[in-house]
């Protein structure tokens, strides 16, 4: 096989063939770095509290406050969400996801579908059907936990595009909510 740049011209007293080479070289090293998949989950949760390294300017985003919330009581609560009797598991700020990962396998493996009633927590089983009250306006949706997420700070909850929407949440597109187990994975 002949090579279609003899070595002799990459030799030290060519040093512009040796420059076209390296530049041959790297930009096929560099296409192939665009070729490598990353895995669309973590291996496990990242945690709760922010990291150790200080965050610039372009990374500081308002966090909601992360103290345990007082339980509001159920006058306190609009009409329609009067009705909840079981007991809350998590209270917490929960935002939406959907084109992006619409028609995606979810951590449990069914297919993303962002007008149905799904969501994604970090330590909930796979399969657990729970009740999420957003807690501005009262309403209410019980829903499946299909996935894993959301892997934003302060958040503990992310919902479907069609749950979001029977909270009326799609406007701020973040809000206050409790999650209730109805029915755990056995």
């Amino acid at each position: 096989m002949e090579w279609p740049i003899s070595p002799s011209l990459l030799a030290a007293s060519n040093p512009l063939a040796r420059s076209v080479w390296c530049v041959l070289v790297f930009c096929a090293l560099l296409s192939l770095v665009g070729c490598v998949s990353y895995p669309r989950y973590r291996t496990k949760p990242i945690s709760q509290t922010p990291s150790q390294r200080p965050k610039t300017d372009s990374e500081k985003t308002p966090v909601p406050d992360q103290s345990t919330p007082e339980l509001p009581t159920p006058s306190e609560l609009p009409i329609d969400a009067a009705h909840i009797d079981t007991k809350p598991y998590q209270i917490g700020y929960s935002s939406y996801y959907a084109h992006k990962f619409h028609g995606r396998p979810t951590a449990s493996g069914e297919i993303f579908d962002m007008n149905g009633l799904s969501a994604a927590h970090r330590e909930l089983p796979l399969g657990t059907i729970i009740r999420v009250t957003h807690l501005g306006n009262g309403k209410s949706v019980t829903l499946k936990v299909n996935d894993r997420g959301p892997f934003v700070e302060g958040r503990i909850l992310d919902l479907s595009l069609g749950a979001a929407r029977r909270l009326d949440m799609i406007q701020a597109g973040v809000a206050k909510v409790m999650i209730e187990i109805v029915k755990p994975v056995d």
